[in-house]
């Protein structure tokens, strides 16, 4: 990087995403120039508390010496070699590693490098294996209300957040969204697991007269995260594998923000206790630092490509597939989980984070507060009009990095945030409650 002086008033050579440009004249970027830990620092000196993991990416903060020394150590050796005709050691153990760890006979890999891409593939992949298993009508597919998947074309069909979705709709494929068991939608006196069972039940309806046309279900087990950080109760997700093994239709779990101890298991689909047909991971995958995601299914589907033929092989790929870097960085992760016993510290932060924000549950303009591990959220009644950019202000002032969804707020903190930092954190937001 050279000298000169980097100015963000409005810096229209970087578009930045999910982002209306027009507004960084009002609230521009903040340029920052470092990061450890849990904080990342700007150029002016500041430092703001990473609330939200930098996208829900980040797990064991910023500049983690582990992870570095990882990626340093490959950096001396190599940098990427295609995954068309080569392997290499690190891409090996990170596909055994994680059959290892994740429910059920999940034993094949397909790497790609974000989330979108990653269930774009197993829709593919699952749309694939029934043209080739003698049920060509299988081709549409199944979501949830509420549900995000990603922005690409076939990730953006089997999302339901107009947001995303309303200009784009003349280039998507039709879905069939069925209703959420979000628990915040549930009626006056109904319990969250009651009404999971409800929604289930319309899966079930619309299934029983749909399956001979439908591929797959496609969910975020447990958590919502885009519709607003919705939790629902397991039981769904118990249905839901019942109910497509009887109709005999994939179920692909979109663990990407939720996997690798988010909600208090390594994976939620473990508090159900199912194993998905496919299971799509990234964000926190590689600890938040370069860019990988994965598809794992079972023998059955990788058995439907292994065929003489070329043209009936997934012949789908990405330039960067299974990148050597990025598996380490994997690699470093899964050791850090392994040997720090992450899941159980998690859940003794979880308790203690939850008793200092227990005044925020409790503030009169807060509704639905919830947790689920360590992601936390509500909603703030009647906000004003610009009330995300107002609170994500606010926040800063507070040095917390915050970004709401519409009028819900959550928080996804690194898991290496400690005790001073949680309570910095609660009180920050309840101060910025009382302002707004």
């Amino acid at each position: 990087m050279n000298d000169k002086k980097v100015t963000l008033h409005s810096h229209p050579a970087v578009w930045h995403p999910c982002t209306q440009m027009k507004h960084h004249e009002a609230f521009p970027p903040i340029l920052i120039s470092r990061g450890e830990g849990v904080w990342l620092y700007g150029a002016d000196g500041k430092r703001y508390l990473d609330t939200i993991s930098s996208w829900w990416v980040n797990l064991f903060g910023h500049c983690n010496p582990r992870i570095n020394a990882a990626i340093i150590d490959q950096l001396g050796k190599l940098e990427h070699a295609m995954l068309a005709g080569l392997v290499h050691e690190p891409v090996v153990e990170l596909s055994e590693r994680l059959s290892a760890i994740t429910p059920g006979d999940l034993s094949h890999c397909f790497y790609a490098s974000d989330g979108s891409s990653a269930n774009e593939i197993a829709l593919k992949m699952s749309f694939h294996y029934w043209q080739q298993s003698g049920f060509p009508d299988k081709t549409q597919f199944v979501n949830l209300q509420n549900g995000y998947h990603g922005e690409t074309l076939g990730a953006l069909s089997v999302t339901d957040v107009s947001l995303f979705r309303q200009i784009y709709a003349p280039l998507l494929r039709p879905a069939h969204p069925v209703p959420t068991p979000d628990w915040r939608f549930a009626e006056t006196g109904t319990t969250p697991e009651t009404h999971a069972l409800k929604a289930a039940a319309e899966l079930e309806s619309y299934l029983a007269q749909h399956h001979v046309s439908t591929a797959a279900l496609i969910l975020e087990p447990l958590i919502q995260g885009a519709g607003g950080m919705g939790m629902y109760h397991p039981v769904y997700l118990q249905r839901a594998r019942e109910i497509c093994d009887v109709y005999q239709v994939h179920l692909i779990a979109d663990e990407i923000a939720v996997g690798f101890g988010r909600t208090g298991t390594l994976f939620a689909c473990e508090q159900a206790e199912i194993t998905p047909d496919f299971m799509c991971l990234a964000k926190g995958l590689s600890g938040g630092y370069l860019p990988l995601s994965v598809v794992m299914t079972n023998d059955t589907i990788y058995r439907a490509f292994y065929r003489d033929e070329t043209s009936q092989a997934f012949l789908h790929s990405h330039s960067h597939s299974g990148n050597i870097l990025a598996c380490r960085a994997a690699l470093a992760t899964l050791d850090i989980i392994e040997q720090d016993n992450v899941i159980e510290t998690n859940r003794k932060k979880a308790d203690f984070l939850n008793q200092c924000l227990q005044p925020v549950r409790e503030h009169s303009n807060v509704k639905n507060f919830r947790n689920c591990g360590m992601i936390w959220a509500f909603e703030v009644d009647n906000p004003q009009p610009d009330f995300t950019h107002r609170f994500a202000q606010k926040g800063l002032e507070q040095q917390l990095l915050i970004r709401p969804l519409g009028n819900s707020v959550y928080i996804m903190p690194p898991y290496v945030i400690n005790e001073e930092e949680m309570e910095l954190m609660a009180q920050g937001i309840l101060h910025i409650l009382n302002e707004i």
